[in-house]
Order: structure tokens, then sequence, then C-alpha cells
């Protein structure tokens, strides 16, 4: 109670307060970092293991089980498992949710080291990786176009350099790279010709391109390094390399070889809408803004396609931007809607000023709220967008209880500053309690377990920090504004005369709505125990209704996908270009699809030898197609999209389709 006369004695201060909060909140949605999904550790740990060749038998038995034994010993696992494929073997940790991330990956990495001198020695470096949703991409740059491969991936590996440079980009991956080789291609009469062998020219380039370190040299009066040049380091470094000495006659490699600069065999195989491409995957760091993040990387992209060749395409996926501007712009809709909505009611009922106070103690909440969450370190994301929207229904009841008893008050001739420290003080406890009530429904949400408790404690933390903020509106901030602003209603208003119905004669002069609510309530006050048994009816009715009729329950609601993955399953020793074949041929009737219906906003197809452990695809996958449609009202709902996929691929032999949504 000394609180709020403290306030009001203090009238300048505090509203100077509530300016400053709303501007700070204003600064603070603006500048807070926004994500679509929540930022938690997913407490999951792999260590992947690969080695060229191997079996899935004695993946098994050399990498899986040696790993796994070391692994096994270490604190806080709750579930380990490993899997062996032809090529390696995975060994998968999962821990409690709420586990320290650091202090796990530093331990798997200790247990891996003591592993290795274990493992065969030609095995691969071991790799240890952590499951984090910030790592995943928030956008996908893809470059495609009727140019050569080498040009493409030149542009690809310089646009990766400038990108790399935002300071809010983490990384950025190149799908489709392949690894650069340098090809000798000998002359076999030739080297007959001269007497040399095959094996003899294999060893004696291998043999040549090592780095040798050979020391320094201490002469007495100084010391310096030596340096013996043995890498090739262009392909005249190779041409020029003597291969045997006959007197004066050398022969060098360019006299029976030709040197060319190539790539690897390709393994798989990526394009867009029917073309080969590269892709640049583009990951954030935690807790940075995605939208800023996104622009920033499309600037750079803009910047340099004004060096690229004219055929050069350049085509955005996976744009998580998208989703949560709209996000953002239905959250605003909902607030400036509540806003306006709750201030129609209000005027209506009691005035332009009191529905003017109401809006500024909504408004003030809201900016309050998002204010705590920036300093707290926490982002926008969908859960906080849905407990703010939530928020604004729960965040006025205080402020139209204050603003509705000053004005009862006012009516009966007290001054504007009187009647909002009665009101203020003798609602304060039910507003208290109203508060403290809703926060107890949500503050044991906090200690939800698990992942998806992890995921949700971002709900009761917004609301608390929201309904904190409304609490101090209510009783400080809107009665020292309310003592400037108010003024008693005019006795002649029949929203006055609503709100002095205090006395048996004015009940019963009531009209409208009241008048109504009047007559069923006497109505209900005559037949108590009609009406107790009713509420006890519903009460069991709606029960025993959702039990017979309820359609049963499901974490995510069904909602038209706005991606869609075809998978291509087959059986059969295939090489990577065969895959390649098959896949394509479901794919040109998905672009078939697109161009008849305009429904499609890219194609993005990958084949070949997938390493299916990693994307936990069936083993017999040997290509997806990754569809993005675009806005669910421009389109066929998806599932007769789906259907017109099946029915068009049904006739190609040797493949099973499959569509699937995220």
């Amino acid at each position: 109670m000394s609180l709020i006369d403290a306030a009001l004695d203090r009238s300048r201060t505090v509203i100077a307060t509530l300016v400053l909060l709303l501007v700070a909140g204003f600064i603070a949605y603006r500048d807070i970092p926004k994500e679509s999904d929540p930022d938690i550790n997913i407490p999951i740990i792999y260590v992947s293991m690969t080695h060229e060749g191997i079996s899935p038998e004695d993946a098994e038995r050399l990498l899986a089980r040696p790993m796994e034994s070391e692994l096994r010993s270490i604190e806080g696992i709750k579930e380990l498992s490993a899997d062996a494929y032809d090529g390696g073997a995975n060994v998968i940790l999962e821990f409690d949710a709420g586990f320290d991330a650091d202090s796990a990956l530093a331990d798997v990495r200790e247990k891996v080291d003591l592993v290795k001198p274990d493992l065969p020695k030609d095995s691969d470096e071991p790799s240890v990786h952590e499951v984090n949703l910030s790592l995943f991409p928030i956008i996908v740059v893809t470059l495609s176009g009727e140019l050569s491969e080498r040009a493409v991936l030149k542009i690809a590996r310089d646009l990766k350099d400038d990108i790399t440079g935002i300071p809010s980009v983490l990384d950025v991956k190149i799908t489709g790279d392949r690894e650069e080789v340098v090809e000798i291609i000998i002359d076999p009469l030739l080297v007959e010709s001269y007497g040399l062998e095959p094996n003899t020219l294999v060893s004696l380039v291998t043999q040549s391109n090592l780095l040798v370190a050979a020391g320094a040299l201490d002469t007495g009066r100084g010391r310096f390094s030596i340096k013996v040049p043995g890498l090739f380091e262009t392909a005249a470094d190779i041409l020029d390399m003597p291969l045997m000495v006959d007197g004066d006659a050398v022969v060098k490699i360019r006299d029976i070889a030709v040197v060319k600069r190539t790539f690897k065999d390709a393994k798989t195989y990526a394009r867009v809408n029917g073309k080969s491409a590269l892709a640049l995957e583009i990951s954030k760091r935690t807790g940075e803004n995605i939208i800023d993040t996104i622009t920033n990387v499309k600037a750079i992209v803009d910047a340099s396609r004004v060096e690229w060749p004219e055929n050069l395409e350049v085509t955005y996926s996976q744009d998580r931007s998208t989703n949560i501007r709209r996000m953002l712009s239905d959250l605003q809709n909902n607030v400036i809607a509540a806003i306006l909505l709750v201030m129609i009611v209000i005027v209506a009922a009691l005035g332009v000023r009191t529905g003017l106070l109401v809006g500024i103690a909504i408004l003030g909440s809201f900016l309050t709220g998002i204010l705590v969450l920036a300093t707290a370190g926490l982002t926008v994301n969908i859960v906080v967008l849905f407990a703010l929207i939530l928020s604004v229904g729960l965040l006025v009841d205080g402020a139209i209880v204050v603003t509705e008893y000053a004005d009862r008050r006012m009516t009966e001739g007290l001054k504007p500053r009187d009647a909002y420290v009665i009101a203020a003080k003798h609602m304060s406890w039910p507003i208290i309690a109203s508060t403290a009530t809703t926060l107890a429904a949500f503050l044991p949400l906090i200690f939800w377990p698990g992942v998806v408790g992890e995921f949700m404690k971002f709900l009761p933390i917004t609301l608390i920090a929201t309904l904190c903020a409304s609490l101090l509106m209510a009783l400080i901030f809107i009665p020292t504004v309310g003592s400037y602003l108010g003024s008693p209603v005019n006795s002649g208003n029949r929203a006055t005369k609503n709100i002095v119905l205090d006395n048996a004669e004015s009940i019963a002069q009531a009209s409208g709505l009241i008048g109504l609510y009047m007559t069923v309530l006497k109505t209900a006050l005559r037949y108590p125990s009609l009406v107790l048994s009713i509420a006890v009816a519903t009460l069991f009715g709606s029960w025993f209704a959702y039990g017979v009729y309820g359609q049963g329950v499901e974490f995510f609601p069904e909602v038209e996908p706005e991606q869609a993955i075809v998978q291509v399953h087959a059986r059969g020793n295939l090489s990577a270009r065969e895959m390649d074949a098959l896949v394509g041929s479901v794919e040109r009737q998905v672009l078939n699809i697109g161009r008849e219906r305009g429904e499609l906003k890219t194609v993005y197809s990958a084949s070949g030898l997938i390493n299916n452990r990693n994307t936990n695809a069936a083993e017999d996958v040997i290509g997806s197609i990754r569809l993005e449609f675009v806005e669910w009202d421009k389109r066929r709902p998806a599932r007769e999209i789906y259907a017109e996929i099946r029915e068009r691929v049904a006739h190609l032999a040797g493949i099973i389709v499959e569509v699937t949504q995220p």
C-alpha cells in the first residue's frame, strides 16, 4: 500500500519510468535475436568412424565395439547405441536433457583419443559430432547454370569466403564440392621405348611429392634452416621431374606422359530445377539474429552477382527468415487487434479515457516483457511468440478492474487522484491473487523434463515476465497516469448508469445487455439446485462426450506443409551414374508437374552413393528430391500433389517412390 502512495507522490518519476520502459522495450523488440526454433541442446553426441571399403561385419568388430566399450564408462549416459555399415560405423550417445554439453563433449573426445591406437591404421580420424539446432542451415544458396564445373566451383568458393566473413555466420558448407586431383596419363609405347617400368614411375612420383624436414645447419658463425623442395606446387614441377639420366640425356615426365587437372569421380549428384548445381549451406552462430544474418548473406550474393556470368542462376531455399517474418507479422497483427478490440469494448462500456489507459497497460506490459527476455539473453522464437500472443488476453484484467473501480468512485464525487489511490489499494490484493493463480498454473512448466521441456520452457518464462509486468502496470503506472487523464464521467451517460448498479432500485431499472444479464441471474438464483445440477452434468458430460467423440491426441497439429521429400528406393549393385539416372527419371516427372501447375518453387535432387546412416534414410534409398511448395493458398492441397506424383511415376520399373513430408 505504501508503494502505491509513494508512486502517486512521485508521479513525474513514475511517468518518466513508464516512457523509458516503452522506449527500451521497443528498441529491444527491434534488436532482439529472432529465430524459428528455440536454441536448445539436443542431448545426443555421436562418434563417426570411416574406413574405405570395410564391410559392415568388420566395421562392427574393429571400429564399433572398441569405441563402444570405452565410451560406456562416461557418466550421465542415458542410452548408448552403435551401428556399422559398408565403409564405417557410428556410436551414438544419448544423455539426459539439460546436460552440460561442453563437459560431455570433452569426456567423449578424451575417450575417443584413448581408443585411437586400437583402431585399424588405415582408418580415418574418428570425429565427434554434437547435435545442435543452431548448426542446421538457415538458408541454402544454390548456384546452377550452363557453366563448366570448375567455373561454378571457383565462384562458390569465393562466395564462401565472403559469407564466412559475416560475424554472425558460423559455417558455410559447399554441397557437391569435388576434390581436385592431378592425373598423369602415360603413353605405354613411350614408356617401353625408354626401358622404364610403370611401377617404377609410380614409386618415383610418390617419393618425390614429400615434405622433407632437413633441419638446420650450424656453421659455428651462424645457424640457418635448410629447405629441400620436394612438393609439387604446379603442373610444370611434375612435367619437369626427371625419371632417368643417361649421360647428358634426361628423360622427364613430359617426355612420356600428359598432366591433366581434373576431379575425383563423382559419388553424388545434385541438381536444382533439373540443372546441375552447387549448394552453400549457411548456419549461424548461437543467439544471433536470423533475419539480419540472412539479409547480410543476400546482400553479399547480390553484390557478387555483378561480376558473375549472366547464365549463372542463384536460388535461395530453406529460407527460415520468411517463416519468422510471417510469425512476427501475425504477432503484431494479434497484438494490435487485441488492443483495438479491448479499447472498443472498454470505450463502449466505460468511456474513451478508460480505454486509453487499458491500451497503455497492454502495450506497456508487452514491451516490458520483451525487455526482460532480451535482458535474460533469450531469443524471439515460435514458442515465445505463442506465449506473447497468449499473454495479451491475460494481462488486461488488472487494468480493467482498477480503472472501472476508479470511474465508479469518481461518479460519487471523488477527485481523479483520490479515486485511483482508493482503486489501486482496494483492488491490489484481488489483482495480485488473480495474477498469482495464473502464474501458479504456468510455473510448473519451467520444470518440464526432457527435450520437450527444454523446448517449451520459453512459454512459462515469457508468460511470467509479461504477467508480472502487467501487475506493475495495473497497480503503479495506470493509477499514476489515470490521476492525470482520469475525469468524472458524465452522469447522464448510459455507460455511467451501468457501472453504478449498487442498489435494488437501480438493478431493476437496468436495460440492454445488463438488464438481460440481471434477468437471467434472478432466474438462476430462484432455482439454485437446478443450476448446480446443470453445471455438474456439463462437467461430467464433457468428459463423456470427449471419450466417445474425441479424435485422440497429437503432439503437432496437422497443417499444410511447405516442403515435401520424394525418396527413390532401388535394389542391386548400382553405380552412382545408374542411381542418378533412375532418380532423374522421377525428377523429370516432378518437374513436369511444376511447369504445368506452377505449384513448386524449387526442386532439389540429390542422388548417388548417399551415406544413409547419417541421413536417417533406408539402406535402399538411392536418392531424394526435396520439393518446396508455393504459398498454401495458391496451390492444391499437398495430399493431391502427392497423389499426382505417385500416379505419374507408377510406370517406372525397378524403383519404388515414397512421398513424405517433414
